[in-house]
């Protein structure tokens, strides 16, 4: 059947180019947006002055001696009248055109009977012929894989789906925004790496065919920034594009793109006052609001941000302590909720894994989780009151981390070791730990200033819209059709 129909616009195709018509004209004059005909509309129908409109054709109504038809752009959607009387090859016209095609009109705008919006057609350019139909209801309405799969379709029939990746665009916008006003630097760094840094996370890898070296696919946007704190920057940020080998859920990508900025001379309670503040912002203007709503729940980003100790969270869920715990009392509690512990995993994947389970979940309302184990966060300063904690913050809400920020680890001796502890972990199996890069211990040995550093991905926007991170992208990867 859609074979039948491919063939049949096909031999549309052949009898517009025999007719001397091409299907694919590489130009056409200048169309006006179909919104500034809406917008103006009562008084460019009085003036009863000519207007070039270009855009689909969604939907096709031959009545004899006249065709009404949808038109639309990506601002808006009009009705054009063919009538017999204005197109001399008014048959042809018929014959060839379908829902889907691109089309130019000339014309004036007037109202129909029944009141609605229009353009009477003088002049009508094809400017691509659609080979595929169109489904009438889209297939995958009900299939999100399909919906993900063709994207373009879901764009083309949901105008829900388009606004939702305009306000995409303003959630980064905002952000940046945000950070040029307070004087901060955006910059771009490479994604290839020798060493990938800044998270805990497999890598995927690449081959540099010029170089004859394999590189790493970037993981973290981290360790090159504050190497341009290290060469004299103060305030400094991206928002680029990172890729990690993990599983898939509804809050997890293998590439996505991140914010990272880094500030000198700044702390993780300077990071909360400020991250705080623009959280609010890009709340307000994706949304127009400070309330969203999350799995039926309301959440409230306007009011004040509650700090939560990180230890004390977890001693209450568990009724163990984090710092104290021994490694076997804390794999058979891992064990015990059901967290699928390996017997490699040190103590910070296993405090991590416990977390997860059993705090995360609980945090609904906007706060700061703060001081977790040194053991979980190898590239944070620790708290001066307790060595065995770091000074980081997390914003989280609706079950979930938003972003994470700390004081930045600048001892290089320390992070040495701590470095070395990570591969310690991977050469036990961890293929998650972080490795020793001695490119970025060489720069912290000439000296970084003290630094707040901070990082949110696209999970915050799609929390924002209560969709899983898929949803929010525009082509996520996903298996080849057909494959399970």
């Amino acid at each position: 059947m859609l074979e039948d129909l491919i063939s049949e616009r096909k031999k549309k195709l052949e009898r517009l180019r025999a007719a001397g018509i091409d299907p694919y004209p590489a130009r056409t004059k200048k169309a006006a947006p179909i919104a500034d005909a809406l917008k103006g509309f009562a008084k460019l129908s009085r003036a009863k002055k000519r207007m070039r409109l270009a855009g689909r054709l969604l939907g096709f109504r031959d009545q004899g001696g006249v065709v009404f038809a949808d038109l639309r752009d990506e601002t808006g959607e009009i009705q054009i009248v063919l009538k017999k009387d204005n197109h001399k090859n008014f048959e042809f016209l018929k014959s060839v055109l379908d829902r889907g095609d691109f089309v130019a009109v000339e014309g004036i705008l007037f109202l129909t009977k029944k009141g609605q919006k229009s353009v009477e057609s003088k002049e009508l350019q094809l400017l691509a012929k659609s080979i595929r139909p169109i489904p009438t209801e889209f297939y995958g309405l009900n299939d999100e894989e399909a919906r993900l799969r063709k994207r373009y379709l879901d764009l083309m029939m949901h105008p829900e789906t388009r606004e939702l990746f305009r306000k995409k665009a303003l959630f980064w916008r905002e952000f940046r925004d945000q950070l040029t006003k307070e004087g901060f630097l955006e910059v771009e760094l490479p994604v290839l790496e020798e060493t990938p840094g800044g998270a805990e996370a497999e890598p995927f890898t690449t081959h540099h065919n010029a170089l004859d070296t394999d590189f790493y696919l970037r993981i973290s946007l981290e360790l090159p920034l504050k190497k341009l704190l290290v060469g004299g920057y103060e305030k400094v940020f991206e928002i680029g594009r990172i890729f990690r080998n993990e599983g898939i859920d509804k809050e997890h990508l293998q590439d996505y793109t991140q914010l990272e900025f880094y500030w000198a001379h700044h702390d993780y309670g300077d990071l909360m006052a400020f991250v705080e503040k623009m959280y609010k912002a890009v709340v307000k203007r994706v949304t127009g609001s400070l309330a969203t709503e999350w799995e039926g729940k309301k959440i409230l980003w306007g009011k004040k941000w509650p700090k939560v100790d990180y230890v004390a969270a977890f001693k209450k869920a568990n009724r163990l302590d984090p710092l104290s715990a021994s490694d076997k009392e804390l794999y058979a509690r891992a064990k015990e909720l059901g967290a699928n512990p390996e017997p490699h995993d040190g103590r910070g994947r296993l405090i991590d894994l416990i977390y997860k389970k059993t705090v995360r979940p609980t945090l609904i309302a906007p706060c700061f989780l703060i001081n977790p184990p040194v053991e979980i966060e190898p590239l944070a300063k620790r708290t001066p009151e307790n060595p065995k904690v770091v000074e980081r913050m997390q914003p989280m809400a609706c079950g979930t981390e938003l972003g994470k920020g700390f004081s930045e680890l600048n001892d290089p001796l320390d992070q040495r070791a701590r470095f070395e502890e990570q591969m310690k972990l991977r050469e036990g199996g961890d293929k998650e730990a972080q490795m020793l890069d001695e490119s970025f211990l060489e720069a912290l040995e000439y000296g970084m200033p003290p630094a707040a550093g901070f990082g949110v991905s696209e999970r915050f926007f799609s929390v924002l819209m209560n969709k899983s991170i898929r949803e929010t992208t525009f082509f996520p990867l996903m298996r080849k059709e057909g494959e399970k």
